[in-house]
């Protein structure tokens, strides 16, 4: 699914369900709430013999790879925090926006599958949102959210949407993957 799509759908007359995100802190008894759906979650998983302290840099760490710039791909896996693996992801050397355009969703896709797969209560999570559909409603971030907070009045209409919502439909795609 995609932002056209899902508008497509909305215009149908067809009932959504979403559930809104934003935010990645971790409740005081570490129950699992949809705060795990952020790219910036606390939680380490392996890809390739290599650990990640989140999808956040995951997702930084492939941007790296993907414009070859292993000085900053080193700084981006050892990052204290999801805020400095981005910090670093900006210094990328020879970094081309259409070809990012290209690949970030599919390198999203694979982290948070690795993510979910190795951490079975964040996988009960995710599955246990059926077939809602995951809105980022981050009011900062017109590309993975929708420039919009959650308690935007029109916010069920993806029609006043200000962004693409791509962390939530990657979210959506391994779903389906976790279910297979």
């Amino acid at each position: 699914m995609d932002i056209k799509t899902l508008c497509d759908l909305y215009q149908s007359g067809k009932k959504l369900k979403y559930l809104f995100f934003w935010g990645h802190k971790t409740n005081y008894n570490n129950h699992i709430t949809k705060s795990c759906l952020s790219q910036w979650y606390p939680v380490q998983f392996t890809v390739d013999d290599i650990k990640y302290a989140s999808a956040e840099h995951y997702m930084m760490a492939g941007k790296a790879r993907l414009f070859n710039d292993l000085e900053v791909l080193e700084k981006i896996i050892n990052a204290k925090n999801p805020g400095a693996a981005k910090a670093y992801g900006r210094e990328i050397r020879d970094f081309d926006q259409s070809v990012w355009d290209e690949h970030r969703l599919k390198i999203v896709i694979e982290g948070n599958l690795a993510k979910f797969s190795q951490n079975k209560p964040l996988a009960e999570f995710l599955l246990n949102t059926g077939e809602k559909i995951l809105v980022e409603a981050s009011p900062v971030d017109r590309i993975w959210g929708i420039g919009l907070a959650e308690d935007f009045p029109k916010i069920q209409n993806p029609l006043m949407w200000d962004g693409l919502n791509l962390l939530g439909f990657a979210l959506m795609i391994v779903r389906e993957k976790l279910k297979a």
